[in-house]
């Protein structure tokens, strides 16, 4: 499921930051029922979690350098559907066509369901049956952000998984790259979202990356005057022309953040006026009056920027999660533990 890459402008480089220390946080609850998250939950159960977690994701990042955008995406996937259930992770099979074969999840990186499946079975033989496949995905993305130069932010956990992952539930609720910001602000704000948050989020695509499927329209297609879109910047319409045209089945990718698409971050709102925007829905953070100052912002002001998403990736992690009998603890993170349901 990799995709090729091709640097536009610079080679690529990794970076390591070390991981922030944190005061510990009050326990959160789940506005569906009387359970709660919290930071200590595997203290008892599982003292190793947080160190195979991220031992075993700084492996991956290092052999994997897409790695830690694609989970990112992951989550986002995982948690706009149906809450942060781990119902991403579930393989079809002949009874049922599961989210991840959506055909926006089509996309999502093979990197990314590796990654949760190798600390999974680390896990099992650490302590059998106790870690959520959902918890793995909500730690593993914010380890990832933090190994790429990110802000670190607390994880609460106890997250059941899923017994549902149903392909049609997905459509409508996952912003697409063609989509108006009328379009795009009304997705995050019925998840309770605001402009403010869903621009801090969209942040990530520092580090994330885009297949030309997803911005050709605008470098080929955009009017019959102008077939390239004039916002985008001369040189790097050149270099994304030259990216696609070799793109014969489909997996051809570009850098969301050209300049440094390794290290997480505000260079991704800094390049916005710029022109160095592939995705359309990108270049319209800069554009739109309801998204515009906070875009500017975040690109004046990094410290801000981190500080908002990671507030953003909080609550985007305790979105509509599971707790008690209402989900379980999975066996394999790609399987239902009753395989028939």
């Amino acid at each position: 499921m990799g995709s090729r890459f091709i640097p536009l402008l610079f080679l690529l480089f990794m970076i390591s930051i070390p991981f922030s220390s944190s005061s510990k946080s009050d326990n959160i609850y789940n506005k569906n029922n009387n359970y709660k998250l919290s930071l200590d939950y595997y203290k008892q159960t599982c003292p190793d979690f947080d160190r195979i977690v991220r031992e075993q994701t700084q492996d991956k990042q290092s052999k994997q350098p897409t790695t830690a955008a694609g989970t990112v995406r992951l989550l986002l996937h995982d948690c706009m559907v149906s809450g942060c259930d781990g119902s991403i992770l579930i393989a079809s099979n002949s009874f049922n066509k599961a989210e991840r074969d959506a055909d926006i999840n089509l996309s999502l990186p093979g990197d990314a369901f590796d990654v949760v499946s190798r600390i999974k079975t680390i896990l099992e033989l650490s302590c059998p049956g106790v870690v959520s496949c959902s918890d793995i995905l909500a730690e593993a993305a914010r380890d990832l952000i933090v190994m790429q130069g990110g802000p670190f932010y607390t994880v609460p956990l106890g997250r059941k998984d899923s017994f549902v992952s149903k392909a049609e539930t997905v459509e409508g609720n996952l912003p697409r790259t063609n989509m108006s910001m009328d379009q795009m602000l009304k997705i995050f704000e019925v998840k309770g979202f605001s402009a403010r948050e869903m621009v801090a989020l969209m942040g990530a695509h520092t580090i994330g990356f885009s297949h030309c499927t997803e911005f050709k329209d605008r470098i080929y297609k955009h009017s019959k005057r102008t077939p390239t879109d004039p916002e985008i910047n001369p040189k790097y319409a050149e270099a994304l022309r030259s990216l696609c045209a070799n793109d014969t089945n489909g997996t051809m990718s570009a850098f969301n953040d050209v300049l440094t698409p390794n290290k997480f971050d505000n260079m991704f709102f800094k390049n916005l006026p710029r022109g160095l925007a592939a995705l359309a829905s990108d270049h319209m953070l800069i554009k739109d009056p309801r998204t515009k100052g906070f875009a500017e912002w975040f690109a004046a002001n990094q410290t801000a920027f981190f500080q908002e998403f990671g507030r953003g990736m909080q609550k985007l992690g305790v979105l509509n999660v599971k707790t008690g009998n209402d989900g379980e603890v999975r066996r394999r993170c790609d399987t239902f533990n009753d395989v028939q349901t």
